[in-house]
């Protein structure tokens, strides 16, 4: 397969399986460590009016989703890719950056969640799915 062809699939690979993790985590966030009460989860608009109410712990989930939907996009994005492995990663790293950053600017959190999910969340974790699946 034309390197090219096979470097833009597994972009768009990693963008969907990423995509998927994030999306499955934040489903099941709410079963394991309730929203609080009183909590509108529903729609952006409630979420933005009860954020006030979210605790530490519920910023776990989102945190999580947010790092391992980068980290397993990245890193099948490195496997399947033909070339400029580490560029690859790193696109993908920024891409889901560039939605933490909307995210963050849509919905109103702690400055320290927005440190830490901007900083660790997206191009580390890319840059460490690219260094594990580069070693196999």
């Amino acid at each position: 397969m034309n390197p090219i062809i096979r470097n833009i699939l597994a972009i768009m690979a990693g963008s969907i399986l990423g995509g998927l993790v994030n999306m499955g985590i934040i489903m099941i966030s709410g079963s394991i460590i309730p929203p609080p009460e009183g909590a509108d989860i529903t729609t952006m608009e409630g979420l933005k009016s009860t954020i006030h109410l979210f605790k530490p712990r519920h910023f776990l989930f989102p945190f999580l989703a947010h790092a391992l939907g980068t980290f397993t996009g990245a890193a099948l994005a490195v496997y399947m890719a033909a070339t400029h492995k580490k560029f690859i990663a790193l696109l993908i790293g920024i891409m889901f950056l560039i939605g933490g950053i909307k995210m963050i600017s849509q919905l109103p959190s702690p400055l320290w969640y927005a440190a830490l999910d901007l900083g660790l969340a997206y191009i580390p974790m890319a840059w460490l799915g690219y260094k594990l699946v580069k070693r196999a």
